[in-house]
């Protein structure tokens, strides 16, 4: 055996960051085992054995690098070869102003490309508690479903139980079951994003009386039922069930996820809609559509119900329903050092939604990290993190910086985050001299800063 040949890093786990974080490792020129449990053993979420597979939206959310936190994240991740943002830029579907991917076709482009490097080996085996002691660099990137004997184990060598909350999965509708009658194509004030017109959202129109009779069945509607010990388990904010946001208040959904602004329904232009739902494309051949926002607790007979009462929805017909699955992650900045690695044993590093992030993105780029931290373990180099003024040093800011969201039962609880500004040190905004800022100009202006700040300084990282 060549001693100077670095051994390979072990990957437990094939989601968005473990398929990631093989990438990077592999095009360190360091070899990659990557342990993928299914289809040996499935989960309550996935449906195919292939890597990256999503399993609530096929959206990965704004791609405007200029304006958008979640589009910097993208371009950042571009400028560092992202095999994930390469899959889904070669599989992108029209959506308005966001990058949606075919789910199916995203999830095998990730698989062959990850199958047909050399360094890269993955074994369909479940790896049933913590790996063993030989294996000297290990990342953990089971996400939101690790298996229970794995996450027993890690509880215990913390001596941290974690926190738990549901993600809610949101309905798929054939296209060919909506009503277009009464239903249209277009995107918010028309805009146009990658792959997209400008039309790419189908658009369900409301009055007043309908969406009121839409609230009181999602607040009434018959719910599935929680265990014993999932009660108390709190929901994420940015993936609310969709009834959990109604008896948040009769407006909550006309200011949310059916807002009705920069819509025009071209059936009856001359009336607008009180509230709208929205669907987006869910696959390359635009045959099926989810429900925009609509993620859902309610038993499957009571969502059809409900949701056939939605104009251009009374004969529609659901590839899938709504459903919840549990989502743990670790409380990180108590048990990860600054390079992600588990305090208690440092050959054990993670990535992904476990480590505190939230959304595929952000998972994808936390693999993107850990790739390139564990890169630089097996070759000897020192590792230096990219800068809090990054999207990719915020976020790893939020996970090791220590910081702590709302107060649960008594205790201050460190939450999942999406990445954003808030995340972001404060920066300056270029003044043109004589002329005042003010209002949506001046927000406009602060983005951009942020955004132009955050690519220079990526893009110097990256290079070097």
């Amino acid at each position: 055996m060549d001693k100077n040949k670095p051994q390979p890093v072990h990957i437990i786990g094939g989601g968005l960051a473990g398929s990631e974080a093989a990438w990077q490792l592999a095009n360190a020129g360091v070899s990659v085992i990557i342990h993928e449990m299914r289809p040996v053993r499935g989960t309550d979420a996935h449906q195919t054995d292939k890597c990256a597979e999503l399993v609530c939206s096929n959206s990965f959310r704004s791609d405007d690098a200029e304006n958008n936190a979640v589009g910097l994240l993208h371009a950042e991740m571009r400028l560092a070869n992202s095999l994930i943002m390469a899959c889904a830029d070669a599989r992108k579907l029209p959506a308005g102003g966001a990058l949606a991917v075919d789910r199916e076709g995203f999830s095998q482009e990730v698989t062959d490309r990850l199958n047909g490097h050399e360094l890269i080996t993955i074994e369909r085996e479940e790896i049933a508690g913590l790996p063993p002691q030989e294996w000297q660099n290990v990342i953990i990137a089971t996400g939101p479903l690790t298996s229970q004997a794995l996450a027993a184990d890690i509880a215990q060598l913390t001596g941290d139980d974690g926190l738990a909350f549901f993600d809610a999965i949101a309905p798929i509708v054939h296209k060919d079951s909506i009503n277009f009658d009464i239903v249209w194509f277009q995107s918010r004030y028309d805009k146009e994003g990658p792959g997209g017109t400008g039309a790419d959202y189908i658009n369900c129109p409301l009055d007043e009386q309908q969406y009121q009779t839409l609230i009181e069945d999602l607040i009434n509607g018959d719910k599935g039922k929680f265990q014993e010990w999932e009660k108390d388990t709190p929901y994420f904010s940015g993936c609310l069930p969709i009834e959990v946001m109604a008896e948040r208040g009769p407006e909550t959904l006309r200011f949310g996820p059916m807002k009705p602004r920069g819509l025009t329904n071209k059936h009856q232009p001359d009336i607008k809609p009180y509230a709208v739902l929205q669907l987006r494309q869910d696959n390359a051949l635009g045959t099926l559509y989810n429900m925009v926002g609509f993620q859902t607790k309610l038993k499957y007979g009571e969502q059809a119900e409900v949701f056939r009462k939605v104009p251009g929805l009374e004969n529609a017909e659901f590839a899938r329903l709504g459903g919840l699955h549990r989502n743990t992650f670790l409380n990180s900045p108590e048990v990860l050092d600054e390079h992600l690695r588990l305090k208690a044993r440092p050959s054990i590093r993670f990535a992904g939604q476990v480590t505190g992030v939230e959304g595929y993105v952000e998972s994808a780029a936390i693999g993107l990290i850990a790739g390139k931290m564990a890169a630089c373990d097996a070759l000897g180099h020192s590792f230096i993190r990219p800068e809090i003024t990054t999207a990719h040093g915020a976020l790893l800011n939020h996970i090791t910086g220590g910081h702590l969201g709302e107060t649960l039962n008594g205790k201050q609880s460190f939450q999942p985050m999406n990445v954003n500004f808030g995340l972001f040190p404060p920066v300056e905004i270029v003044k043109t001299p004589g002329v005042r800022m003010r209002g949506k100009d001046k927000k406009a202006a602060r983005k951009k800063a942020y955004t132009s700040r955050a690519i220079e300084s990526f893009a110097n990282w990256i290079s070097h």
